[in-house]
């Protein structure tokens, strides 16, 4: 039984605006819709009860707001995913969730988490079949959008832990340029890496709200397809995508050609093929000194993986993971020879859809290039494979140009929407 529903929130901040609805009453639309489906979904891992706060006069007043279980709340258990945790209760806020409260929006719950959001499944359904894996380590920010239980989400990637959800869920899936939105107050788990991002309905939403939370210009401008240029991203890895993800991919080229755009082909630089085994040695490298204490004291609580996961890292020496670090730099170089050839990248966002049942969260083979880039990138959905799950498309822009792609990708989007000739 499919329970995807997501909820716009720029239709709510409409309705608010124009006296149509109050903060009140967009709130009970949340509290009633996760009344209504998450005992099957279960997106959530706390919930504030009634410790809700509910402003007005503010430019979020009324967004009902998930925060993904690694983000440390005063007024919520953090458990980050494990038993370690079961019980903590931190006594201020992580960054991001004071500028969601200082701009009037309501912390509703703590979303699921893997552990340490690492990869460990969690307890979360795929709304679309509840069969299915929502994907991971965002699983129940991007499950909350997708099944209407709030209309934005926070969520995180190291790897892949933003765009996999979101391509398997169905929803727009954000992650910025690296470090546009604060990581103070969250389980680390690789510093260089670790990324703040944010789940909506659509694209569109998702520009619009975080233009409300941050004060920057990110909204959707008027983009003229003409003068745009799209790279389709050919790598070493493009085989590992699924034939109804490369067919996904090849049709989505299609419809933007279509809409007016240039598509070129980009293969990948010798520069960003020899970064690919350098996100795991800095990821390893970095969650062993983050996770230090952890594995000392409570080893015995840490899943298998984790735990081989953090003596791996323990193991790897400063001159390798230096060695890491300074192929990551070379190949961020080199993206500007690509972003001066093209505006935007697209790849597929995840090798298939998604996996059903939940041993497995999916693998982040198309997205962890781009996290160690820091690059912005996003999930365009509404493609759908045979069985229907999202397939979804990734879109790349050039760091710090987060407008700029949001603003293309919405396009995109939008006319994926639009398209009713696709089907596998």
């Amino acid at each position: 039984m499919s329970l995807f529903k997501p909820v716009s929130f720029s239709e709510l901040i409409s309705e608010r605006e124009l006296g149509k609805t109050s903060p009140e009453e967009m709130l009970a639309l949340s509290v009633s819709r996760i009344g209504e489906i998450e005992e099957q979904v279960q997106a959530f891992e706390h919930f504030a009860n009634d410790d809700i706060e509910i402003t007005n006069n503010k430019p979020l007043s009324g967004i009902s707001v998930g925060v993904k279980d690694i983000f440390d709340t005063y007024n919520m258990p953090t458990s980050y995913g494990s038993t370690i945790y079961e019980r903590h209760r931190p006594k201020i806020d992580a960054a991001i969730v004071s500028m969601l409260r200082a701009k009037g929006a309501s912390i509703i719950g703590k979303t699921t988490t893997t552990e340490f959001a690492f990869f460990k499944p969690t307890k979360t359904k795929n709304p679309n079949n509840l069969e299915y894996s929502p994907g991971g380590s965002s699983a129940g920010s991007a499950a909350a959008v997708a099944s209407g239980m709030t209309p934005v989400a926070i969520g995180t990637q190291t790897g892949g832990s933003m765009i996999r959800p979101a391509s398997f869920c169905g929803v727009a899936g954000f992650k910025p340029s690296y470090r546009m939105l604060p990581t103070v107050g969250m389980k680390y788990f690789a510093q260089t890496l670790d990324t703040v991002g944010v789940y909506g309905k659509s694209i569109a939403d998702i520009s619009h709200f975080l233009t409300l939370l941050t004060d920057r210009h990110l909204s959707v401008i008027d983009i003229n397809p003409k003068d745009i240029r799209i790279g389709i991203y050919s790598s070493i890895i493009s085989q590992e995508a699924s034939e109804e993800m490369k067919q996904a991919l090849q049709h989505a080229a299609q419809i933007v050609e279509q809409t007016g755009f240039t598509v070129v082909n980009i293969t990948e630089p010798d520069e960003l093929r020899k970064a690919y085994n350098a996100h795991e040695i800095i990821q390893n490298f970095e969650a062993a000194q983050a996770c230090a204490s952890d594995y000392v004291l409570f080893k015995d609580q840490l899943s298998d993986k984790l735990a081989r996961t953090i003596e791996t890292g323990a193991n790897i020496s400063p001159q390798e993971y230096d060695a890491a670090r300074r192929a990551s730099k070379i190949a961020r170089r080199k993206t500007q020879d690509i972003f001066a050839q093209v505006d935007i990248l697209l790849t597929p966002s995840a090798p298939s859809s998604a996996p059903i049942g939940f041993k497995t969260t999916g693998i982040a083979t198309f997205n962890k290039l781009w996290t160690l880039l820091g690059t912005p990138s996003v999930n365009i959905a509404g493609l759908r494979a045979k069985n229907g799950m999202p397939l979804g498309i990734q879109a790349i822009g050039k760091f710090g140009s987060d407008q700029k792609l949001l603003s293309i990708a919405h396009i995109i989007e939008t006319a994926i929407r639009n398209d009713k000739l696709f089907t596998l």
